[in-house]
């Protein structure tokens, strides 16, 4: 159970590390993600955020 609740914990740490979605960093990082490892969500939000994005947002 001890086990368990560390890998829970340094889950939730790496997890509140990411980029936000359709933040700078974040596009950057799926740019460099192989193309093949993408989700459907995360090619829409790339698509949404770093290819169609707008700049007076």
């Amino acid at each position: 159970m001890k086990k368990v609740a560390i890998l829970l914990v340094c889950s939730a740490m790496l997890t509140a590390c990411a980029p936000e979605v359709g933040s700078k960093d974040w596009c950057e990082n799926m740019k460099e993600k192989p193309k093949g490892d993408w989700t459907a969500n995360e090619a829409k939000d790339f698509t949404k955020h770093c290819i169609f994005s707008s700049d007076e947002e």
